[in-house]
């Protein structure tokens, strides 16, 4: 008191004391946080989304600040409809009032019912558990998209040429139309039968592919949003649209064509509200005309062929000669299901410049990019007129260094340009995507470099949200490879493999892959969108059908754990976010698989049905090898009884009590006619595969007496088989997490680090950038898996990755939390690796765990974020812990600190801690 009396007795620093409370309270009012804050407002897992159709959408938000224990205690939330500039706001439709609540993400929307077409701007306020609050949020915003099927003005226009058909040249639509005063926003609407590419002025409408994506077409077709304010200008504009085959009608599996209808259709609306007010709708009608342009043909499967000499130059600019395109067909007979774009759309991303360009041994010019990617080439060339570039796709060459395409089967991959002839002239496909990582080039002799050519890769626009990596570079190109094999096969929907003539959303490679899929990348909204779709089609017996959206025959359902996607793939994608709605749109397709298996099982045996089995297993290489060939109605009743137990626990968080009773009686006689048909009184199990064992350990089919008797023998098998796994893709997910739980770390550790073949590691040393569908796709001698089925690009395999995030790493998620709302971190070092780290951005902030043995200590660092809190597991202790250099036992940021075994536990809030500590190897 003394000392501040004798500050103010010395006018200059008076003055200073003065300025200095003066800016504590100016940043205090401007709402600069002492500790915490609030940010990165998302709404149903967008930023800022123009066009939803949920009607009581989920808000999220994330705290930020450094201290630990950051902990949220209550919310606000205010809506407004009006927002007079960026930080001026007008009275708000909806406020929620302080809710005192830790719940920060999946928050719905609670006020009035909202608007089709309307704007809602949103913000949040905080408090914590000191009882300070944060400032207001900045003010992001959502808009409704069309919810009454009423508001679409616009009529289905078509093409009326005699040649529009599956492998025609694509159609071309424009329209000139009239602005007559300034605009204040304008918002586009549009979809298709086939996909699409719009322009407006000249200039490209959004930067998304091969809408409007690919859903169950015959029972829902999603239409874009588009803001095109920037784009329009006052006086005359013009509108153009190219449609492509796509999914709609183009080829795929078995060389089908017309899957949902042999014509191409047109939908577009474009709504502007002026600067005075008022506003003007401009629709798809009978006054459009319509060309054919230089895309001679494009295919998914076979490529594109392009004439340039066919463009139309400004053809969808203003002032556009157009009196010899004919007029469009109106169709007033269609009537589809329009539905707001959910997913995310897919984009262009990642740009390969050639690593070399060489010549093979058959004297083919080659590209070589250096990466199995999935999208395209685009060149800058010149060339004569009528001359014809060729580009052909492949993903490897073969063991004599020549370009390799059998795998493709009947698929063409192939690009045909002719020249237009002059200036360098710049292409890109456009309804068309290709597997390779080698382009081989025909027609052309010049400098091929990447001021010339480049590779693009084409995948759905899902941020990627996990790192992992060790000491040990083949892991760590492992999990490159499986972040790649995931870029690759999520084109809109989980395709098995993205080359040859398949490309499908085959339900057993979805349903293997998603844990990891969710760790690797923000698969929320894109997984959303499928089992919307695989609910869709699924049959109403409850059949499952094997690929998602459905495209072969009726027949084509129900094979166990390909159509457990129906329960296993909600079930992870709410582990991962927290999502119970996902849960509560999928509990009927849940329920409905279910007791589809129920009706065609006898006593409580599923032994019926066409299976796929443990999909490429290991098949042996000679007689006395053998083949690990697991009994497919062993493997039915496992999946029969894990696809219930999902069932129940949804049951139980959706509060269907009767249900969860229910199921559960039924989960009861579906393990006892287990152990009864399969597993004999001392614990052998039929097939005795690595597979047989996993699948019933890790779903719980053995009493409790028998399960590590049984972990035990799985051992034994891969003893036998020089420690190499034989599983295959309803095996592998499942194989290291059971080694792991039975005290076998070891065991999962030698199988990770493997280089032989099978093993994951054998791919890796044989140059793969991509995860294989086959164990050995290139074979030891050098030679190649059979190519009816051997793509280099096939996810499945990648299942593993789940694993090292788990386990090696060590960030799990608690599965009465979920979303990582509160964690379990449980790193578990083993082999030769000397160091692992993983981060993993989730709803609530970034997740982290780093790992690094140094002589005799191990040094931990885990970063938890706010408003979370962890159980943290450090193993192998010997000796004392310090953390940040004092004992753990003084630090009071440590709670529940206990020791089990030699493994130290204790919880924490949010933060960042590093460990260290004597470890027992």
């Amino acid at each position: 008191m003394i000392y501040i009396k004798t500050l103010f007795r010395n006018r200059y620093l008076k003055g200073l004391l003065f300025l200095i409370i003066v800016q504590v309270f100016v940043l205090r009012a401007q709402g600069e946080p002492t500790n915490f804050g609030v940010d990165h407002l998302i709404c149903e897992y967008k930023m800022n989304p123009i066009s939803i159709d949920v009607l009581k959408p989920r808000l999220c938000w994330k705290l930020t600040g450094a201290k630990r224990n950051i902990r949220q205690t209550a919310y606000e939330i205010q809506v407004f409809t009006e927002k007079e500039s960026a930080n001026t706001l007008k009275a708000p439709l909806w406020s929620s009032g302080k809710i005192f609540s830790d719940q920060s993400v999946q928050v719905p929307y609670n006020g009035p019912a909202l608007k089709s077409k309307q704007a809602y701007f949103w913000r949040v306020m905080v408090w914590n558990s000191e009882g300070e609050s944060s400032t207001w949020s900045k003010v992001n915003c959502w808009r409704m998209g069309i919810l009454n099927a009423r508001e679409w003005k616009a009529k289905w226009i078509q093409s009326n040429f005699k040649n529009d058909t599956t492998g025609s040249p694509s159609s071309q639509f424009r329209k000139d139309f009239k602005l007559n005063r300034p605009v204040k926003e304008a918002y586009l609407y549009i979809t298709s039968h086939g996909v699409y590419e719009g322009w407006l002025n000249g200039e490209r409408i959004g930067n998304d592919y091969f809408t409007p994506g690919w859903t169950s077409y015959n029972n829902r077709i999603q239409y874009q949003t588009y803001d095109v304010t920037s784009q329009l200008k006052n006086g005359l504009n013009a509108i153009g649209v190219t449609l492509g085959d796509g999914w709609y009608r183009g080829y795929t599996y078995d060389k089908k064509k017309d899957i949902y209808g042999k014509e191409l259709a047109l939908l577009v609306q474009l709504e502007v509200e002026y600067k005075d007010g008022t506003r003007g709708t401009f629709i798809s009608d009978g006054t459009w005309k319509t060309s054919q342009g230089p895309i001679h043909s494009s295919s998914f499967f076979d490529g594109e062929v392009y004439d340039a000499r066919m463009e139309k130059i400004g053809w969808s600019t203003v002032g556009y000669n157009d009196k010899a395109w004919k007029q469009v067909l109106v169709n007033s007979s269609i009537k589809d299901n329009l539905v707001s774009m959910a997913g995310p759309p897919v984009r262009k991303h990642e740009k390969f410049v050639p690593l070399k360009v060489l010549t093979t041994p058959q004297g083919d010019r080659v590209i070589d990019f250096g990466q199995n990617l999935v999208g395209w080439v685009k060149f800058k060339l010149a060339g004569k007129s009528g001359d014809t570039l060729k580009l052909y796709h492949a993903e490897v060459l073969d063991q004599k260094g020549n370009f390799y395409t059998q795998n493709l089967r009947s698929a063409k991959q192939e690009i045909s340009y002719v020249f237009k002839g002059g200036a360098e002239e710049t292409y890109e496909p456009h309804f068309t995507f290709q597997g390779f990582r080698y382009v081989k080039v025909k027609g052309y002799t010049g400098v091929l470099d990447s001021t010339s050519i480049v590779a693009y890769a084409i995948y759905s626009d899902m941020p990627q949200t996990g790192t992992f990596s060790t000491s040990n570079p083949l892991i760590n190109q492992l999990q490159h490879n499986i972040v790649w094999g995931q870029k690759g096969n999520f084109v809109d929907v989980p395709t098995d493999c993205p080359q040859r003539d398949e490309r499908m959303g085959w339900t057993g490679d979805a349903q293997a892959f998603c844990r990891t899929a969710t760790f690797n990348m923000d698969v929320a909204g894109f997984y959303g969108k499928w089992l919307k779709d695989l609910a869709a089609d699924q049959h109403k017996d409850g059949a499952v059908p094997y690929v998602i959206p459905t495209v072969q025959d009726s027949s084509a359902v129900a094979a166990t754990g390909w159509a457990d996607a129906a329960t296993i793939v909600p079930w992870n994608v709410y582990l991962a976010y927290g999502d119970k709605r996902i849960l509560e749109q999928q509990y009927p397709s849940m329920k409905g698989w279910v007791d589809y298996m129920v009706r065609h099982s006898k006593d409580y045996l599923w032994s019926t049905g066409t299976h796929f089995g443990d999909w490429l297993s290991y098949a042996g290489t000679d007689y006395e090898d053998g083949a690990a060939v697991t009994d497919k109605g062993l493997i039915a009743q496992t999946f029969f009884a894990h696809s219930t137990q999902l069932l129940i626990n949804s049951a139980e968080i959706l509060g269907k009590v009767e249900d969860e009773r229910k199921y559960s009686i039924l989960l009861n006689h579906l393990k006892s006619a287990f152990q009864k048909e399969y597993v004999t009184p001392s614990g052998r199990i039929a097939s005795g595969t690595q597979t047989a064992y996993v699948l019933a350990l890790n779903f719980d089919m053995l009493p409790e007496e028998l399960r590590q008797s049984a972990a035990d023998r799985l051992r034994r098998n891969i003893d036998n088989y020089d420690e190499h796994l034989t599983t295959g893709f309803l095996g592998t997910p499942y194989l290291n997490h059971v080694l792991t739980r039975f005290g076998h770390l070891d065991m999962a550790y030698r199988l990770l680090i493997k280089e032989t073949y099978p093993s994951w590691l054998y791919p890796v040393k044989n140059g793969a950038t991509t995860i294989w569908e086959r164990w050995d796709g290139i074979k030891v001698d050098g030679s190649f898996e059979d190519p009816g089925m051997n793509s280099f690009n096939h996810y499945a395999y990648g299942a593993i990755g789940d694993w090292m995030y788990r386990v090696v790493a060590g960030i799990n998620t608690s599965e009465t939390a979920t979303g990582f709302k509160e964690m379990v971190i449980s790193p578990k070092p083993g082999a030769n690796l000397t160091t692992a780290q993983a981060e993993l951005e989730t709803l609530y902030g970034k997740v982290s765990s780093k790992w690094m043995i140094d002589g005799k200590k191990l040094k931990i660092d885990i970063v938890i974020p706010p408003n979370t809190t962890a159980k943290i597991e450090l193993p192998n202790v010997a000796g004392k812990v310090l953390e940040n250099g004092n004992d753990i036992y003084s630090v009071k940021d440590l709670h529940e600190i206990k020791k089990v075994g030699d493994t130290q536990q204790m919880s924490v809030g949010s933060g960042n801690y590093h460990f260290e500590y004597t470890f027992h190897f």
